[in-house]
């Protein structure tokens, strides 16, 4: 059966990234891995995205949005290529970590750049560029009160700056001792589970200025070398100096 046409289309770069979406930056790791043949379009406004958030891959006319649904259809058309060679083991535990990555530490990426009042500015003129200059800031606290209100209902704006802190640094730390000091998660090849981790780790090590979260991961030296293992075997960068490397 020959390859869908496949595009992936992303939300582009800010504060020095070249995709400023651990979610998208994921997608584009492996299927860079896989070899498979696609083009990336950019989409600087998630609203027209068809739930709003991106990525989403457009293959041969369908639709797939969400990066996990992606990797599900991308491990469909390849007859398991996307999780071949894990054990049920490494597959739950690989899991396990991406939803640690996706659901827990992603949001205190967020609050570290919408709700800190002296990083706010980037988040103005980087995701809100397209805005004519009047209306940016009118339009960028909106969006910024539509956060805030997420973050409490997930729970973690509910906390105070060092209480987020802690639970970044736990996150972290739980991180730096599964991927250890050489290789990859599972051996000596990288797996998907190594891209969920590093993509949103190369935003966090590599967003220019650093925000508080930055600051507390610098302390895993270990994740950091880990983040950079990854992004050099598959010759994907977050940061935009290396955007075609």
């Amino acid at each position: 059966m020959s390859q869908p046409n496949l595009t992936l289309v992303t939300l582009g770069g800010a504060f020095g990234l070249q995709n400023v979406s651990p979610f998208c930056l994921k997608a584009e790791m492996l299927m860079t891995h896989m070899g498979l043949d696609y083009t990336m379009e950019i989409q600087q406004d998630p609203r027209k995205a068809p739930k709003g958030k991106l990525p989403y891959l457009l293959a041969d006319g369908e639709v797939i949005a969400d990066s996990e649904l992606i990797l599900e259809y991308l491990d469909n058309i390849t007859q398991g290529g996307v999780y071949q060679g894990l054990s049920a083991k490494e597959h739950a535990m690989g899991l396990a970590l991406s939803r640690l990555v996706d659901d827990h530490l992603y949001w205190l990426m967020v609050a570290s750049r919408w709700l800190d009042e002296a990083w706010f500015p980037n988040v103005v003129e980087g995701f809100f560029h397209i805005v004519p200059k009047p209306f940016r800031g009118f339009v960028a606290r909106g969006a910024r009160k539509e956060v805030d209100q997420t973050l409490h209902l997930q729970g973690l704006g509910r906390h105070t700056r060092q209480e987020q802190e802690g639970f970044a640094r736990r996150d972290l730390k739980a991180l730096e001792d599964a991927v250890g000091s050489e290789g990859f998660l599972f051996g000596d090849e990288p797996c998907v589970f190594d891209y969920t981790i590093a993509s949103s780790m190369a935003g966090v090590f590599d967003q220019q200025p650093p925000t508080w979260v930055t600051h507390v991961a610098e302390e895993f030296t270990g994740l950091k070398d880990y983040t950079e293992r990854v992004q050099a075997s598959v010759g994907v960068y977050g940061r935009e100096s290396q955007a075609s490397a």
